[in-house]
């Protein structure tokens, strides 16, 4: 297997901070990882914003998914300032398939686009 790329490897390390809870529970943080026009559909199929993602991950009331634990996690550097990610979660058996979208700025590497889609054993998955 191949080293990936410095800008995958970059995109990496974002959507790994991006799993840590105490990554999660700091605003700051997190406007530091997100794009400022960034956007995500949820598992439940809702869009999220930038604002309100973040009031959400951070607000002390909230559910929480409990940790989260990723594999297969894959990248390809598109452009030289865009990567895809796709990878897969799970988290209190609740499992999803994963798609990013990370674009350099002049802040560094901040995730753009997410997307997440619960899943199931499928026997005719990729491996």
């Amino acid at each position: 297997m191949t080293e990936p790329s410095p800008a995958v490897a970059a995109a990496i390390e974002g959507e790994l901070r991006l799993l840590d809870p105490v990554v999660r529970a700091s605003a700051d943080v997190l406007a530091g990882l997100l794009h400022p026009d960034f956007r995500e559909i949820g598992t439940s199929g809702r869009l999220w914003e930038r604002d309100t993602i973040i009031a959400m991950l951070t607000d002390p009331d909230a559910p929480r998914p409990g940790p989260l634990t990723a594999s297969r996690m894959r990248g390809e550097e598109l452009a030289p300032d865009l990567v895809h990610l796709t990878f897969d979660t799970e988290s209190k058996g609740l499992r999803s398939h994963r798609s990013s979208l990370w674009r350099l700025t002049g802040d560094g590497w901040r995730l753009y686009f997410h997307q997440a889609t619960p899943f199931i054993d499928d026997p005719f998955a990729e491996i």
